[in-house]
């Protein structure tokens, strides 16, 4: 019953992020997306207690690659940002 639950969360979490994605306009997309990828630090510390956590040898390699596509994530969020507000800047 519980994986009933976990499906119905996972439908609903897709169906409301692409309602959601789908009504910003695209002059605001990229400032949006790139600070929800830098806000994706937080996975890295999850990742962390994961990877360095004492559990079995699947988890710990799974938590190392979790680290960095999260790290990959944060740091894509981060030159996203950059680059973007480096077209506002005079000249």
């Amino acid at each position: 019953m519980t994986g009933i639950y976990l499906l119905f969360i996972l439908m609903l979490s897709i169906f409301v992020g692409f309602e959601l994605i789908r009504k910003v306009p695209a002059t605001l997309h990229t400032p949006l997306m790139s600070g929800a990828n830098a806000i994706s630090g937080i996975t890295v510390i999850g990742a962390l207690s994961l990877a360095g956590g004492e559990s079995h040898q699947l988890a710990t390699w799974l938590g190392a690659a979790a680290v960095m596509l999260a790290t990959v994530n944060v740091v894509g969020g981060y030159l996203v940002t950059d680059r973007m507000l480096a077209m506002f800047k005079k000249r």
